[in-house]
């Protein structure tokens, strides 16, 4: 009798639930060095996992305890050697700079698929030639990687920062470089005239290195070209509420947030202790994981230091070296801090930058406002998308004072700049659903509709003067031009039928 009980309840889950997925075998890829790009999007391969999906990850990050379910195709070839950080020093932060990222960014993941194939790891990989219902895959600076993807694939595309400039084709993504501003620029969607011009310059140019340079060249372009147009969605990094209001289509789905977790963290006893001790607040420090905190210039530090001295906050500065010269009393640091934590901590009043998205959403969702230096990359973006939208201000770490830098701390410390950044921290997270739930939901959405094709835009794959609208341009000028042709030799021919005579006596004349 229990027995039929269970199974009627088991049947009836099923009558109510026609939607559900069964296990899914997926494959991800992150063929990039950069531990940033991949901690995004850990939590999500963790969750499916425990879902109970099969899931294989081919990344340069495997896990240090294995996990059911879960399978790593480790890509590192250097015994976990990886170089991540660089200092200070290496940007230069000028226009130039900005205007040849997309060329910086092919250089750095040149020999991406180069080194994929000297893992020993991930060509055994290739010769067990397994299948999978969904395949995972970071878009970014080359397509190389599709190249050895199973045929068939259902593809989801993952992007760790905002669109770049060369996805939109292949999602239909209407871009208008009046409205929208390219990822290397530092621009907010609101752009005056030359912003505008700079801004679509930088674009076309992003286009033509992509185009020419970055993506497979010679006899696997076609599988790779074919592999990118049937993607079937791409998760991204991203909100409207923080990057502000974007065109955008079916195919691409926010999940900004979806590294942020809930789970209450006990912080370290010594920090914990220095955030509850201080009667004003603290402000939280840190330039990133990839940056070299130690190698910030000497001058630019002692600006800081102070700057901070004249707070009656206290600061936590997270600083790689055991010392730091000439560190003010009201200043702790550290070499590794748990940014998360200390940034939810109601104490924490102010977060000093670097503009990475992972800091920049951490601190958004904790609601917490922020100075932003920005120093590389889509980080100027990320400035200016936050700044636009109340939770932070700039400063430029080239012309940097120690009275602009306390003046943005005094501003940032305002209390009605707390309300702004806790305003933007509810609108970031009022949501129908979280972004991990979001993610999980469209994987299995592709899955269940055999890759979603319903989702793809008649722009997809259109040929540009189709998109463009340049064939009717030229119709219809055709067409206008012809009308006011025979409209002319209808007219003369008209003339030369009533006045006869003054048309022969003129010519006479």
């Amino acid at each position: 009798m229990v027995m039929l009980k269970t199974l009627l309840i088991l049947f009836l889950v099923q009558l109510e639930s026609p939607f559900q997925v069964g296990a899914l075998n997926i494959l991800a890829v992150f063929p990039y060095e950069m531990r940033s790009h991949f901690s995004v999007f850990r939590p999500l391969l963790l969750n499916l996992a425990k879902k109970d999906h099969n899931i294989t990850v081919i990344s340069y990050y495997p896990l240090e305890k294995k996990l059911r379910n879960y399978h790593d195709v480790n890509l590192n070839t250097n015994n976990g050697a990886l170089k991540n950080t660089v200092p200070f020093a290496h940007f230069t932060q000028s226009r130039l700079e900005k205007y040849l990222c997309s060329w910086v960014l092919h250089k750095f993941t040149q020999n991406t698929c180069v080194k994929a194939l000297k893992s020993p790891e991930f060509l055994d990989f290739l010769k067990q030639n397994q299948q999978f219902d969904v395949v995972l895959i970071e878009l970014f600076a080359t397509n190389c990687m599709l190249e050895y993807i199973p045929a068939n694939s259902k593809i989801i595309g993952l992007s760790s920062c905002s669109v770049l400039p060369w996805l939109s084709e292949y999602f239909g993504l209407p871009v208008n470089p009046a409205i929208n501003p390219t990822v290397f620029m530092d621009y907010n969607t609101r752009m005056n005239f030359f912003e505008r011009v700079e801004n679509a310059l930088v674009h076309i140019q992003s286009q033509f290195t992509y185009k020419y340079f970055m993506k497979v060249r010679g006899p696997k372009k076609e599988i790779a070209e074919k592999f990118m147009y049937n993607i079937s969605l791409i998760l991204i990094n991203s909100h409207f509420t923080m990057h502000e209001a974007r065109i955008s289509v079916p195919q691409m789905i926010d999940v900004g947030g979806l590294h942020v977790s809930n789970k209450k963290i006990t912080l370290p006893q010594n920090i914990e202790k220095w955030i509850n001790e201080s009667s004003e607040g603290v402000v939280y420090f840190s330039m990133g994981s990839m940056l070299i905190g130690h190698s910030f210039p000497i001058k630019k530090r002692e600006m800081f230091q102070r700057a901070f001295s004249r707070l009656k906050h206290r600061v936590l500065w997270k600083w790689e070296n055991d010392t730091m010269p000439g560190k003010p009393d009201n200043v702790m640091t550290q070499k590794w801090m748990p940014q998360f934590d200390i940034l939810c901590h109601p104490n924490v009043k102010a977060f000093v930058a670097h503009g990475g998205l992972l800091g920049m959403t951490e601190a958004v969702h904790c609601g917490v406002p922020v100075v932003v230096m920005p120093q590389f990359g889509d980080q100027f973006t990320n400035a200016r998308a936050l700044e636009a939208s109340g939770g932070g201000v700039i400063l430029d770490f080239s012309t940097i004072t120690e009275d602009n830098v306390y003046e943005a701390l005094q501003k940032v410390l305002n209390p009605k700049f707390k309300k702004q950044a806790e305003e933007l921290s509810a609108r970031f997270k009022d949501r129908p659903m979280s972004p991990m739930d979001t993610a999980i939901y469209w994987i299995e959405y592709v899955a269940r509709h055999k890759g979603a094709p319903h989702l793809k835009t008649a722009a997809v794959g259109m040929p540009f003067y189709q998109y463009l609208l340049l064939d009717v341009i030229a119709f219809l000028l055709v067409v206008f031009l012809s009308i006011c042709l025979v409209s002319y030799y209808t007219l003369k021919m008209l003339l030369k039928c009533v006045y006869p005579a003054k048309v022969k006596k003129t010519k006479t004349n």
